[in-house]
């Protein structure tokens, strides 16, 4: 029995690697934040069976180490924002990735990274349209300085005013308000 695990779990550890690899590649590269349809292709064909494996919690236990608790969020916060672009997929995992991120906090994870890589440990909490997440992505964000406070900030000053990301909408199926559309308009966040 002690066998089985030990090669799952050096399995795992390979897949937590290739995960975390890939996306510091794709940071190096600049394309963590462009919308990008060749490599939202190539994302989206390495990783969308091991996505669906996450989010089906087949892979929990990779919350034991930071690198682990990384790839988790990278794989549904970071993942279907590509691989799904457009359409109401991106948000599918949004509810568990906060989950996987404050497993995270809990355990002071972010820390235990690479400083480039800590953002995407307050990303779930800057994606969600609740408030009390929000507070939770500014104070985080905090530890992060420039440019990713303000960013932060301006997520939550969104949720305050609409209690929702407007830009959301369409691919949610919500009616967009006259103030929204006027933010729209008037260049507010696209997403």
């Amino acid at each position: 029995m002690m066998a089985i695990s030990r090669i799952r779990w050096h399995r795992d550890d390979a897949l937590i690697s290739d995960v975390v690899g890939f996306w510091k590649q794709a940071g190096g590269e600049g394309r963590w934040f462009d919308k990008d349809k060749d490599f939202d292709r190539k994302f989206r064909e390495r990783f969308l069976d091991l996505h669906i494996e996450v989010a089906k919690r087949r892979h929990d236990g990779w919350m034991r180490t930071p690198e682990g608790a990384l790839a988790l969020l990278i794989l549904t916060d970071q993942f279907p924002r590509n691989a799904f672009r457009g359409t109401a997929h991106m948000y599918a995992t949004d509810a568990l990735a906060r989950h996987y991120a404050r497993a995270a906090k809990a355990v002071e994870h972010m820390e235990r990274v690479e400083a480039d890589l800590r953002l995407f440990f307050c990303l779930p909490f800057a994606h969600s349209e609740e408030i009390t997440d929000q507070d939770v992505s500014v104070a985080l964000n905090g530890r992060l300085g420039r440019p990713w406070l303000d960013h932060a900030k301006g997520h939550r000053d969104i949720i305050r005013l609409f209690g929702r990301f407007p830009h959301r909408n369409p691919m949610l199926g919500r009616a967009t308000t006259p103030a929204e559309a006027d933010f729209l308009k008037g260049g507010g966040f696209q997403g």
